[in-house]
């Protein structure tokens, strides 16, 4: 699954299941999430220490499986963005949006010309290493290409319009858990103000036509509501860390209790 593919399935309102991978370091991760039946991955860079090495290979095993790789890179380090899109990654996070100038210099590191920066490569994983004309992979590789901007703060809720219309950016989403913090609100995602704060920015993103989506909630009635009123079904189904953590302590109760 590419970009295009999976944004389609977004706007037709089908679920997309996501694992989010931030303390595993080899491929064998991929594996298990594509055995599991999850439909993409997004690799936590910002959160962990995950160098660019490992982060490649698990890109590539995802393309390799048919599973969209995202990566959320540190820091809006466009460095790190030019490296991961040529190890594999499909979809690039960038965190704390607050401008369109900052959207429009994450198109720019992200899009290969004419609509970005991005350095130029004599071929790529996603085109089979093949030795496409230049116009002819920029265009593949572009349209296969997913950027997803959060916005996490109120700076960036009170510019949402104007980075929602900026051209390249695919999808405008809300990071819940930093957002909550910025207005005032710590450890409380559902605040009334936190979700006026979310129904601007998804109304801002589906008046440009972009992707809307919501993280950092809680299933339940109040992200429900805001899917209702146009926030994708992008489910964030488990982190590898968490998932580790409860399996483990399952496993600690259980053999606490065993006779």
């Amino acid at each position: 699954m590419d970009a295009a593919e999976l944004l389609a399935r977004l706007r037709g309102g089908h679920k997309v299941l996501a694992l989010g991978i931030r303390g595993s370091r080899t491929p064998d991760v991929v594996r298990w999430a594509r055995a599991a039946g999850y439909d993409t991955i997004w690799i936590d860079m910002e959160h962990s220490a995950l160098p660019v090495d490992s982060v490649a290979q698990m890109c590539a095993c995802a393309l390799d499986l048919g599973l969209m790789p995202w990566v959320r890179v540190p820091e809006r380090d466009y460095g790190t963005i030019n490296r991961v899109l040529d190890g594999g990654a499909l979809g690039i996070i960038v965190a704390r949006v607050e401008s369109a100038h900052e959207a429009q210099t994450a198109v720019t590191a992200t899009r290969f010309a004419p609509l970005g920066q991005r350095s130029q490569i004599a071929t790529l994983p996603h085109v089979g290493y093949a030795a496409l004309p230049v116009p002819e992979m920029n265009a593949r590789v572009n349209a296969a290409t997913a950027l997803k901007v959060l916005i996490e703060s109120r700076a960036g809720v009170e510019a949402a319009e104007s980075i929602a219309a900026v051209e390249g950016v695919d999808v405008v989403a809300l990071g819940c858990n930093d957002l909550c913090a910025d207005l005032g609100h710590t450890g409380e995602p559902t605040h009334p103000e936190v979700l006026d704060a979310c129904r601007r920015v998804i109304a801002a993103a589906r008046r440009h036509g972009k992707v809307a989506l919501v993280g950092g909630m809680p299933e339940g009635e109040a992200l429900a509501s805001l899917r209702a009123e146009g926030a994708a079904p992008f489910i964030f189904a488990g982190i590898d860390t968490d998932l580790f953590l409860a399996a483990l302590r399952q496993r600690v109760a259980q053999a606490r209790t065993a006779d």
